[in-house]
């Protein structure tokens, strides 16, 4: 059965989600027992360490993390536990999330692995800008921030396995316009109801649905959306991205963050360390 318009490849993605699909992603044990642990005072550092521990990957990467230009003190971090009782349990559970966010990124075919490479690169490059785009905005926690810039699009993750497994997508796969209409379109809306499953803070929670309304305005001060969609706009800039399209001046995320919308803030060379602290949790 062929989809007779791009309203009903919407309809039908929509429906499928709204109806706890398959195709939603989850989180494994790991992190929902950390988020658990972090959520109860009386939790000790050697308990939360002993929960990390049960998954090597994750326990190196921290430390690598650890001993970063971010947070490395005076003395080299060599375990787990040191690592905890240097960052504190609640950049542990952001720092965890945004481990295992990359593992949602893991694809089961060939058309997968293209889709998700292109989205996984841009979601880095807006991390790393918008951990960066904190220290314009002293009241948001730049490592939340950056949780914040790698699920910006995961709402195109359901979206794309579901056009890869489903018979009547099959035209859609056969045309990379189509997809891309697809994804642009119905991303926000598959967005939020990633988010809701997957249990993420509720202050980062907006970001997968409202990045791309460019008009949203939330308050006086900046929160995550707005500092992803800065990071997310100066990211794509000079590319053949449909948001380049953009008038910038009518977004109010940059006159929160107190920038000029006409101005390169994020370069490549300001966000060096940003950059490294992403590439030390990631590789």
């Amino acid at each position: 059965m062929k989809l007779a318009s791009l309203e009903t490849a919407i309809d039908v993605i929509s429906n499928e989600l709204v109806n706890n699909s398959p195709y939603l992603p989850t989180l494994p044990d790991v992190a929902i027992n950390i988020m658990n642990a972090v959520s109860k005072e009386e939790t000790s550092p050697k308990d939360l360490a002993a929960i990390i521990l049960t998954d090597p990957a994750i326990s190196a990467r921290l430390i690598r993390v650890t001993n970063s230009p971010k947070f490395r003190g005076r003395t080299e971090i060599s375990n787990v536990q040191m690592a905890v009782l240097r960052l504190g349990n609640n950049t542990i559970r952001t720092l965890v999330n945004s481990m295992i966010t990359q593992q949602l990124f893991a694809p089961s075919s060939k058309f997968l692995e293209n889709e998700f490479k292109q989205i996984w690169e841009l979601s880095r490059n807006v991390s790393a800008a918008s951990h960066f785009l904190c220290s314009f905005a002293p009241h948001l926690d730049p490592n939340e921030a950056m949780l914040a810039g790698l699920i910006h699009q995961v709402g195109k993750l359901p979206i794309l396995m579901m056009i890869d497994q489903f018979p009547e997508f099959e035209e859609f796969k056969e045309s990379p316009t189509l997809v891309g209409l697809l994804l642009e379109q119905a991303h926000g809306t598959a967005g939020k109801i990633v988010m809701d499953k997957l249990n993420f803070p509720a202050t980062i929670k907006p970001v997968a649905s409202e990045y791309n309304n460019f008009r949203y305005d939330a308050g006086a001060k900046a929160d995550y959306v707005d500092v992803v969609q800065v990071a997310f706009l100066q990211s794509i800039a000079g590319t053949d991205h449909p948001a380049c399209r953009v008038d910038c001046s009518i977004v109010p995320a940059f006159a929160k963050l107190g920038l000029s919308f006409d101005t390169e803030t994020i370069t490549l060379e300001n966000i060096s360390d940003n950059i490294e602290l992403v590439n030390s949790l990631f590789g």
